[in-house]
């Protein structure tokens, strides 16, 4: 094979079969991959530099196209269902040689990385892409090697990721032509029939969910993380739109991370050494960090121009709403590096609540904490996905099910123990709706909540009063620096108390429901968190 780069000392391609290529290209510099880039027409320049690509048919993860592997290791640990879809180990091994075969004519660019900003805990990869867009990526989202380290680094982890390459579906036991394919056994991800880089992000980030909870007794967890000038640790979950990346982006604090992280007995770390950022709608005013990330090196995903020139439409959904930008983390000017910080202090989760039934801000007990991290509850509006037409609740465990290699109560277990050793406050902050209902009521004012966040950061909600929710049992404080207390119980904020006790009573309801796929395997301890649905409201 004709290679060429900063190649590996210790582990060639060999290692995984890969004996004939047209060409592998190691460890090209971002530079380079660029070049590599609009020489394949793979991508375009926008007028800051930026590289903008298309992902084909794919422009999302494709759920039920995700498979692992199921042999002696992993039969009685993962999490069998609907989210691990089990894959027969001799099927991924055929499959496996035909991919390599199929890559034996092929330009290679292979990335040599690492996941896990703390260095006991850290994951060595190796990435081999078809694309050079690809590699520019996983340059972006991957923990970079400096060149010195290249001569011992010996990948524990594999991705092969060709998008070109479609299985079988009757043969190879795939679902459809696209997959990806984890083997905890093997230590391979294969990649194959989609052009979507996301895949190759979240496939590390399943591996690293399985093993730090389950080798390593490390929490691995899908959040933002930021610390203070005092070193003060903050974590943020939350799902898709309930403004976990504009809560966490804050100029005064430094950025650990915005996506994935793990807490271990002394610290959090960032797994990565990027940001992969939403960019619909996109304006310096709302995300000038992001804003000002998106330049020569960075990556633009399903973008368009405005028509005539070079400058990204942000608007433009004519490709898709997930439209994406993949950077180094340093591309923040206020980003952590490396990536780590002290255990945290406190930790949000984010909801917003389209019935207008959780407080703007409440305190939660452990048992709470880790019954609402199983929920991982928010609702979605009209508006937000086709065939929406009202307010509807959505459930995520841990606030990342589609990575969930174990059991949801695992993580809620671990998440308890520690904030029981720790002395860790965890608050559940409420973006969404006060006075009414979506249509009625109005979105939480977001200086509100950035003052509430601040508050209770900087120990301003230590020692006012609280009032119990009557359904929830969460801690409403009474009183709020920069926020109006009467809409700190948002029982208050409603016109017909009566109609709000009974959309309280209705939404506990939901959540009991939710809960009870996960009850069997909750202990005492979680299941005490739950909302009291029957408890008579005055």
């Amino acid at each position: 094979m004709k290679e060429s780069g900063n190649k590996s000392g210790k582990v060639g391609l060999e290692s995984l079969g890969i004996k004939e290529a047209k060409e592998v290209l190691w460890n090209l510099t971002p530079a380079e991959l660029v070049e590599e880039a609009l020489k394949n027409g793979e991508g375009v320049l926008t007028d800051t530099g930026a590289l903008m690509c298309d992902t084909g048919k794919f422009t999302g993860r494709s759920p039920k196209d995700r498979f692992v592997v199921k042999d002696a290791k992993t039969e009685n640990t993962v999490w069998w269902g609907d989210i691990n879809i089990a894959f027969d180990p001799e099927k991924f091994d055929r499959l496996y040689d035909k991919m390599v075969d199929f890559l034996k004519d092929r330009r290679l660019y292979v990335r040599d990385a690492y996941a896990g900003a703390h260095p006991d805990y850290r994951l060595d990869l190796r990435i081999v892409n078809t694309q050079a867009w690809h590699n520019l990526f996983c340059n972006n989202m991957f923990l970079r090697l400096e060149k010195e380290e290249l001569k011992d680094h010996n990948p524990a982890f594999t991705i092969i990721c060709a998008p070109e390459f479609e299985a079988d579906p009757e043969v190879d036991g795939t679902r459809q032509a696209n997959f990806a394919i984890i083997n905890f056994t093997r230590n391979i991800i294969l990649i194959g029939g989609t052009g979507y880089a996301g895949e190759m992000k979240k496939g590390i980030f399943g591996v690293l969910n399985y093993i730090l909870p389950e080798e390593k007794n490390t929490l691995s967890m899908h959040c933002s993380a930021n610390v203070g000038k005092d070193g003060d640790t903050a974590i943020f979950f939350g799902l898709s739109g309930t403004g976990k990346t504009t809560l966490s982006a804050d100029p005064n604090r430094g950025l650990i991370g915005d996506d994935e992280h793990g807490w271990t007995s002394d610290s959090v770390f960032n797994f990565e050494g990027g940001c992969y950022a939403k960019v619909i709608d996109l304006t310096r005013e709302k995300e000038p960090q992001i804003w000002d990330a998106i330049k020569f090196g960075a990556i633009v995903e399903n973008t368009r121009f405005i028509e005539g020139t070079r400058t990204v439409d942000y608007e433009n959904k004519s490709v898709t709403e997930n439209t994406r930008t993949a950077y180094p983390i340093n591309h923040i000017d206020n980003a952590v590096e490396p990536s780590r910080a002290d255990i945290p202090k406190n930790i949000f989760f984010l909801t917003a609540d389209a019935f207008g039934v959780l407080p703007p801000i409440s305190k939660l007990n452990t048992s709470q904490a880790m019954y609402h991290f199983i929920s991982g509850y928010t609702a979605k509006v009209a508006g937000t996905e086709v065939g929406v037409t009202e307010p509807q609740t959505t459930f995520s465990a841990c606030f990342g099910a589609a990575f969930l290699p174990l059991h949801p109560t695992k993580y809620a277990e671990m998440l308890g123990q520690k904030m029981n050793e720790n002395n860790v406050n965890v608050w559940l902050v409420n973006t969404g709706w006060t006075g009414g209902a979506y249509g009625v009521g109005s979105r939480m004012k977001l200086p509100y909540t950035r003052a509430m966040i601040t508050a209770a950061l900087n120990g301003e909600l230590d020692n006012v009063e609280y009032t119990k929710h009557p359904v929830f049992g969460v801690e409403m404080p009474n009183t709020c620096p920069n926020v109006p207390a009467e809409i700190l119980n948002p029982r208050n904020t409603w016109s017909n108390k009566e109609e709000y006790d009974a959309k309280a009573t209705d939404l506990a309801a939901k959540f009991v429901k939710n809960f009870s796929k996960y009850a069997d395997g909750a202990s005492e301890d979680i299941l005490a968190g739950a909302p009291q649905v029957e408890v008579s409201i005055d």
